[in-house]
């Protein structure tokens, strides 16, 4: 098992307490820290000798996040590695659910291989993603929660990208896409994933867990997706999707609030249409989540959904463009 983390003293005791209470013990464990400054490199250490866990730590001084686990999966001697991230809270058969798939021998793994949809025709199992849910300890996490994470019903298992904070994969596959791409700050793990669907099938494992905590505010949410967006500028991912948002806030709002204006004030029922459209999934997912609310804090999630919406369209917007002229000022030189 590897993952990497900075800072996050406070938050990396609920990874290794998870970590330990698992139904199948991990048989190594690989953190690489990249340059903390708050103590986290001794809870790791103070950990390690404890013997809960086979856990080694890797100090690596100003590497960013894919430097980080390629370092980790490099020095691991197994040959499926699980990922997470420091501060999640694991479900205790997370890696149960993880390297199930892996395991399985005889005729019941060629039957789970046919369930698999294969991609590319190929039939060798490379990947199995798991999957993530919110742990929210406020109002405003869980509308948060509620509005920016898929629920488990959102998912088509064949065309799902893990995230790097649930995810078990073969060494070997790693080999040969040749790791994360360390030249990408943010959404490495998507570029990752990208590589990996060209080798052969990725398993869904539903059942395989990673807990973790929403964003705390409104400024720690504008920040996490401006970086997500600018990491899509330099990957030259989602170019449509991007495009759409442009469109709608900066030509179609606009549009429409002006004839309101000049024609007549039905054109703004547009508004309404778009915002039942916009807001549909959020709330639907955050219904179950706030049953046993009181009503002021039902209000207040409801309230935050369409804040927290148009906050990180916002920050999309804002840093998507700066990740493109990064990306246009290294052109030819970006690689991996």
């Amino acid at each position: 098992m590897i993952a990497t983390v900075k800072n996050e003293a406070q938050a990396v005791h609920r990874l290794l307490d998870s970590l330990a209470a698992q139904t199948r013990p991990p048989d190594e464990v690989l953190i690489v820290d990249g340059g903390s400054t708050d103590g986290t490199v001794e809870v790791l250490e103070e950990y390690a000798a404890g013997g809960a866990l086979p856990l080694k730590v890797l100090a690596r001084p100003g590497t960013n996040i894919s430097q980080g686990r390629n370092a980790a999966i490099a020095a691991a001697t197994g040959q499926i590695i699980a990922s997470t991230d420091a501060g999640v809270r694991l479900s205790p058969n997370w890696l149960e659910e993880l390297v199930k798939p892996f395991e399985e021998n005889g005729e019941e793994k060629k039957r789970k291989i046919r369930e698999i949809r294969v991609i590319r025709g190929k039939e060798e199992l490379c990947v199995v993603s798991g999957f993530f849910l919110p742990d929210p300890q406020t109002v405003f996490e869980t509308a948060m929660g509620a509005t920016v994470l898929p629920a488990l019903a959102d998912v088509q298992p064949e065309k799902f990208l893990p995230s790097s904070r649930s995810v078990a994969f073969r060494k070997a596959a790693w080999e040969r896409v040749g790791g994360y791409p360390e030249w990408l700050d943010y959404c490495e793990d998507l570029i990752f994933d990208f590589k990996l669907r060209e080798l052969g099938p990725f398993a869904f494992a539903p059942r395989a867990l990673a807990h973790f905590r929403p964003r705390k505010s409104l400024v720690a949410f504008f920040r996490q997706y401006y970086r997500y967006a600018r990491g899509d500028g330099k990957a030259d991912l989602w170019r449509v999707r991007h495009a759409i948002r442009y469109s709608t806030y900066l030509i179609a709002v606009p549009a429409i609030f002006l004839l309101g204006l000049w024609r007549t004030p039905l054109w703004w029922l547009l508004f309404l249409v778009g915002g039942a459209i916009m807001f549909r999934t959020p709330y639907k997912r955050l219904w179950p989540m706030i049953e046993g609310y009181s009503f002021a804090d039902k209000a207040k999630a409801i309230l935050w959904v369409p804040i927290i919406r148009m906050t990180g369209d916002i920050a999309k917007m804002i840093g998507y463009p700066v990740g493109v002229l990064w990306r246009l000022r290294r052109r030819g030189s970006i690689s991996g």
